[in-house]
């Protein structure tokens, strides 16, 4: 049974520490953090687990064989690279790094030493977005036409990262998920209306090379908590809304269909399809619990993960885009580009 230490024991380190101790096939071996009350809070929670200030003993530690990494984002670089150094396989949260060019070592240095690099996009193993991903994968949704996000709530503000990188990371990752086509290029707008603070709110575009268009919406200063994306295809769509208890996703048997045999402009006219609606039942799993055992499975089989660093990579390249598009005030920015300009 592979042993795992947990780097970071802030906000989402217990999170991913109750997880683990829910999958039978790992074992949490120990817990790293420089705050002392965490660790006490680590050391009730967890009475068993060795527990240290200092990361670099945890993945000294030869009970250790792979490493969760819960840190501030600058610090994700740093860390995950001294892991996969020490043969250690790596589960990092997201956004994978704060930039490609160290997004791009970090994948070179996992395939260079035959390491699992997976990355922390929880979403994409909700019951609800594997759900979208089988309609579009069988061709109930038809050819996807938009992707469209509300992504808001009254804070947490972050310091470290912008809004982009807090909350449209995780639009990015499901679009990464679900749409099988390439990203050409994102335009961006932002803005931050509190003094001495990161971009709290920004409108995105993304565009794709088969002509599916996303629009984001992501917000930190909404009064309410919206988790809404509409998905749009010529056959079906879908609206998913991960703040339902039930029902997060439905599916409408709704569209617009152009006239059969249109000959003159006159004759151009459109049919609307107004058919049923239904919520398909959806996996009660926790989306956590489901990643932490793909993780294992990935470190047993060495079957790539669907958040494999190549995925984190694509991620972080879109976001590093959205931030240079809102510098230009919206300029479309060409992905293409961005690994060697980095």
């Amino acid at each position: 049974m592979p042993g795992i230490g947990i780097i970071g024991y802030g906000y989402w380190g217990p999170n991913i520490a109750r997880a683990v101790t829910e999958v039978d096939a790992l074992a949490l071996r120990a817990i790293a953090d420089p705050s002392i009350p965490a660790l006490e809070r680590a050391g009730r929670r967890h009475p068993s687990v060795h527990l240290e200030t200092d990361w670099r003993e945890l993945i000294a530690d030869p009970s250790v064989d792979a490493v969760a990494i819960a840190t501030p984002v600058s610090t994700h670089f740093d860390i995950a690279l001294a892991a996969l150094k020490a043969g250690k396989h790596v589960l990092v949260e997201k956004p994978m790094t704060d930039s490609v060019f160290k997004a791009e070592l970090l994948v070179e240095e996992a395939a260079r030493r035959a390491l699992v690099l997976m990355v922390d996009h929880t979403f994409i193993y909700t019951g609800a977005v594997r759900a979208i991903r089988d309609l579009i994968d069988n061709g109930r949704l038809g050819d996807i036409y938009y992707y469209d996000s509300t992504r808001v709530n009254l804070g947490l503000f972050q310091r470290d990262v912008n809004v982009i990188w807090d909350l449209a990371v995780h639009d990015f990752a499901i679009l990464d998920f679900l749409v099988r086509s390439k990203p050409l290029a994102i335009s961006a707008s932002a803005a931050a209306f509190l003094p001495n603070s990161p971009e709290n709110l920004a409108h995105l575009s993304i565009y794709f090379d088969n002509g599916t268009m996303a629009h984001l919406n992501v917000n930190w200063m909404a009064p309410v908590k919206v988790r809404q994306a509409l998905i749009g295809g010529s056959q079906r769509m879908v609206i998913y809304d991960d703040m339902q208890t039930s029902e997060k996703v439905k599916i409408y048997d709704r569209g617009v269909d152009p006239a059969a045999g249109a000959k003159t402009l006159r004759e151009q006219l459109v049919f609307y399809r107004m058919g049923e609606m239904r919520a398909p039942a959806l996996s009660p799993k926790e989306a956590l619990v489901t990643e932490i055992e793909q993780f294992v499975h990935s470190i047993e089989s060495g079957e790539r993960p669907p958040s494999d660093g190549e995925s984190g990579l694509r991620v972080v390249e879109m976001l590093a885009a959205a931030s240079r598009s809102t510098v230009l005030r919206g300029q479309p920015i060409e992905l293409g580009n961005l690994r060697n300009a980095s």
